[in-house]
């Protein structure tokens, strides 16, 4: 990660998701993230001949100030500063150690910034376990919510105008009786940012699970917006997701040709198909808040929308709790049908 230094006072500024500005922590100073890198390139070039700019397709790692972390568990890789030697890989929560030889790739297009900070991260957690009486104590200690890691997990947006076609049988009430029916719909339709995770460390569910992510609040990439956080490199190349992508594509067209039949009380697609006219993938990256934690042998994940702050996870419960829980509940239970049928034989 770039060392963003302020230019009143020299301190080193972290990315504000309230502002979507750097701040600087030392003096309060506020800079514009893309104007800030555009500054520093031009302070880089002055001075080198002709005034041209070309657009690097892979990353620069000595240009950016990145550095890469390899998990020796998952073999996980993420983009971070020097910090991060002594932190956890956010995917599996086991040790990362710096990777003096970062392997390339290509970088992002675009880049969604962190909305909820933290804190607000952490209070989304908290009021997501606070009424599960089963969750073990140790998944609330304030101590390990702290852990909580905002990640930029990379995506391929895929853009598509498609033709598409589908069968479907549907069902009618006529009378006193329900027909059923088969019914064709043809159309093109175009469809534009179908994310499809670009990383093998969080499950497909997961990631599909806390979207939609708004799109419209997509920006150019620039590392300014990673300061202050991880960022996970792909490791699914996009025609390795092309599959996926055209799944959503394909469930996409049936919704919307099934919405063109009216009057049909029920429908359901029998067959369909579709023709990619035109089709083009972006790389991105989205936040996400992601927490790891074991139990009893067995490892979860939280994982909540950076943008949105919806989310999702497995939660585990103490089998200790839920018998006593368990206990209780039939204690309180027998306790009034023994009072309702007390009643029942005083008053007989």
């Amino acid at each position: 990660m770039p060392d963003y230094k302020c230019s009143s006072c020299g301190g080193s500024m972290e990315f504000d998701s309230k502002t979507q500005k750097l701040i600087c922590p030392f003096c309060g100073a506020e800079h514009d993230a893309a104007s800030y890198d555009m500054q520093q390139t031009a302070a880089q070039q002055s001075g080198q001949g002709a005034g041209f700019s070309v657009q690097q397709s892979e990353w620069n790692v000595n240009a950016d100030g990145l550095m890469s972390y390899i998990c020796k568990n998952c073999g996980g890789e993420v983009l971070g500063d020097e910090t991060l030697a002594s932190t956890n890989c956010p995917y599996c929560d086991s040790p990362i150690v710096r990777n003096d030889q970062f392997s390339g790739g290509l970088k992002p297009d675009l880049i969604i910034p962190f909305k909820l900070d933290k804190k607000q991260a952490k209070e989304k957690l908290n009021r997501f376990i606070s009424g599960k009486k089963l969750v073990p104590k140790v998944f609330k200690d304030s101590k390990h919510i702290d852990e909580i890691k905002g990640v930029y997990v990379p995506f391929w947006l895929f853009d598509a105008d498609v033709e598409g076609e589908a069968q479907f049988s549907a069902e009618r009430q006529q009378g006193n009786e329900i027909g059923t029916f088969d019914v064709y719909r043809r159309g093109t339709l175009s469809f534009r940012d179908i994310p499809v995770g670009a990383s093998t460390k969080l499950q497909a569910e997961m990631t599909e699970s806390i979207e939609p992510y708004k799109m419209n609040e997509a920006t150019a990439f620039t590392p300014a917006y990673l300061a202050g956080y991880m960022a996970d490199k792909y490791d699914i190349t996009p025609e390795e997701c092309l599959m996926r992508g055209n799944e959503r594509i394909k469930k996409s067209v049936e919704e919307e040709l099934a919405k063109t039949m009216q009057g049909y009380s029920s429908s359901h697609a029998t067959s369909s198909n579709m023709n990619i006219l035109q089709g083009q993938a972006k790389y991105a990256l989205l936040p996400v808040w992601i927490l790891n934690t074991t139990w009893e042998g067995k490892k979860y994940r939280f994982a909540m929308n950076g943008q949105t702050g919806k989310y999702t996870g497995d939660m585990p419960y103490d089998k200790k709790a839920y018998k006593k829980h368990f206990l209780l509940t039939g204690l309180a239970t027998a306790a009034i049908v023994f009072a309702v049928l007390f009643l029942i034989w005083f008053f007989r």
